[in-house]
């Protein structure tokens, strides 16, 4: 029976019915035995044992090493956004096709931004931490409407925060290499250079995905630039920040906080675990079950999909002579 080595740790666990649809095509689903992001030697280690056909991924690291190693490998389908972690070119020179699901994610990520927004500006985590403490105190917050908010990157995500956020009543502006103008207008949205948006944003939220050009997008100098007492929130990707910035800015009072959801290096342990004003969740921005029966289910439909076609391409083997 073909193989499907599945790596995101958690699928199928709220519903099996995505495993379902691989075992009635006649697959056999080998999924991540860590509970965990995997490594690339452990990725390396475990297309070695598996062989698999296909991969359904999650966001550990799929080199050109790991792709070399996955002999028979017909096809990836990213279960996510970001194809970041896949080694694009290679996968194209060794004919694996590669798919993600771009849409499911987008209502989970822009709610649990708002939320950290939410969080922030009430200050509910610090305080229930105090509580809990047996400190009754009591901090007075601020409120979204009115916030002018900067959204770095304005695609499917980033779209869907401003829109809420504008519902809100907040004064929303965004930058994005490759701006929607047609949607900037329709929501009265200004579209400003990645200074001026630093300069005038009480809240900056980052949806841009990872490239080599935009890891730490976010340093020292673009925390200085913004107004002192402003927050930051990360759903996007960790290596866009330059995390050591961003716990100075926290430490020495420019920033009032910050909260993130992805890492350079995940498990998170850092020093930004030591600070009251930052909030750390464990890159959870997808997991709604809605959201992530949605994902699982689009993620194995594009993987029969692609290797459906791959069948249907591949070139007949010669008769043998007799």
């Amino acid at each position: 029976m073909n193989r499907i080595l599945i790596t995101p740790s958690i699928f199928g666990k709220d519903d099996s019915s995505p495993l379902n649809l691989l075992q009635n095509a006649g697959y056999e689903a080998i999924i991540n035995p860590y509970g965990r992001k995997l490594t690339e030697a452990e990725a390396l280690d475990l297309v070695s044992e598996v062989k698999p056909v296909g991969i359904i991924a999650g966001v550990e690291p799929i080199t050109a090493r790991v792709l070399q190693q996955a002999k028979g490998l017909k096809a990836i389908s990213r279960c996510g956004v970001g194809l970041d972690n896949v080694d694009l070119n290679a996968a194209g020179s060794l004919g694996i096709a590669v798919t993600n699901t771009p849409d499911a994610p987008i209502e989970a990520v822009a709610e649990l931004t708002i939320g950290l927004i939410f969080n922030l500006l009430r200050k509910i985590s610090f305080l229930d931490r105090e509580l809990r403490k047996g400190n009754w105190i009591k901090e007075t917050g601020s409120l979204v409407r009115g916030k002018k908010v900067g959204i770095i990157g304005l695609g499917r995500i980033g779209k869907r925060v401003a829109e809420m956020l504008l519902a809100l009543g907040a004064k929303v502006a965004g930058t994005d290499i490759q701006p929607d103008y047609e949607w900037l207008q329709k929501n009265q949205v200004p579209l400003a250079s990645l200074e001026e948006l630093l300069k005038q944003s009480e809240i900056l939220c980052l949806h841009v995905s990872y490239a080599v050009s935009n890891e730490h997008l976010i340093g020292r100098k673009e925390l200085e630039t913004m107004p002192k007492g402003a927050y930051l929130i990360n759903t996007s990707r960790g290596e866009v920040i330059d995390p050591d910035a961003l716990y100075f800015m926290l430490t020495n009072g420019h920033l009032a906080g910050a909260a993130l959801d992805v890492f350079e290096q995940e498990p998170y342990t850092g020093p930004l675990t030591k600070l009251d004003n930052v909030i750390l969740t464990p890159h959870i921005g997808s997991y709604a079950k809605e959201t992530r029966l949605e994902m699982e289910t689009q993620a194995v439909k594009n993987l029969l999909s692609a290797l459906n076609t791959h069948a249907d391409t591949e070139p007949e083997k010669p008769s043998p002579i007799t």
